[in-house]
């Protein structure tokens, strides 16, 4: 097989780049560490680029390793180093969707699973992916999948469950 040429990887980026945000956001929570799930993935990508000509199903290869970035930063994340000892003033984004998001009770309830029990939920009901493609995502037994998907759920019902009153059922859509 011929290999991947630099404008394809770009014609890739541009059609994939909103999807693996808003997989990445749904991951970490956060739109900048989305960012830079993103740009780490898309790095990595293109240095293998050249060399993935045989991979047939690229969006799976590119979400394993969205998902992989987004672990190991996870386990990893000690080692970042601030460099100011202050933070800059964040720029509003003009975008009230953004807000909204970042706001939102579905938003709350992933940021209180672990990290491999949000991407267990990502990857299975917000990214419609099958148990098997999952575990082979994250490395692991569909058993696994099963059984973290289920723990994931049982804590999100608890989160939702300890809602206020004032949400109701029709904002929990």
């Amino acid at each position: 097989m011929p290999k991947r040429t630099d404008s394809e990887y770009l014609a890739f980026v541009r059609g994939r780049v909103t999807g693996l945000r808003r997989a990445a956001y749904l991951l970490c929570g956060d739109s900048h560490g989305a960012d830079d799930i993103v740009q780490e993935t898309l790095t990595k990508l293109y240095s293998r680029w050249p060399r993935i000509s045989y991979v047939e199903n690229l969006d799976a290869y590119v979400n394993t390793m969205l998902v992989r970035v987004f672990l190991d930063e996870r386990r990893r994340g000690w080692w970042k180093v601030a460099l100011l000892d202050w933070l800059p003033e964040r720029v509003a984004s003009g975008s009230p969707a953004g807000q909204v998001e970042q706001e939102s009770v579905v938003h709350t309830a992933l940021m209180s699973l672990a990290p491999r029990q949000r991407a267990v939920v990502v990857l299975r009901y917000l990214c419609d992916q099958p148990v098997k493609e999952v575990a082979r995502v994250l490395g692991c037994s569909e058993g696994t999948v099963k059984s973290q998907a289920a723990n994931a759920l049982d804590r999100l019902r608890l989160v939702f469950d300890e809602l206020p009153d004032a949400v109701t059922v029709q904002d929990r859509r």
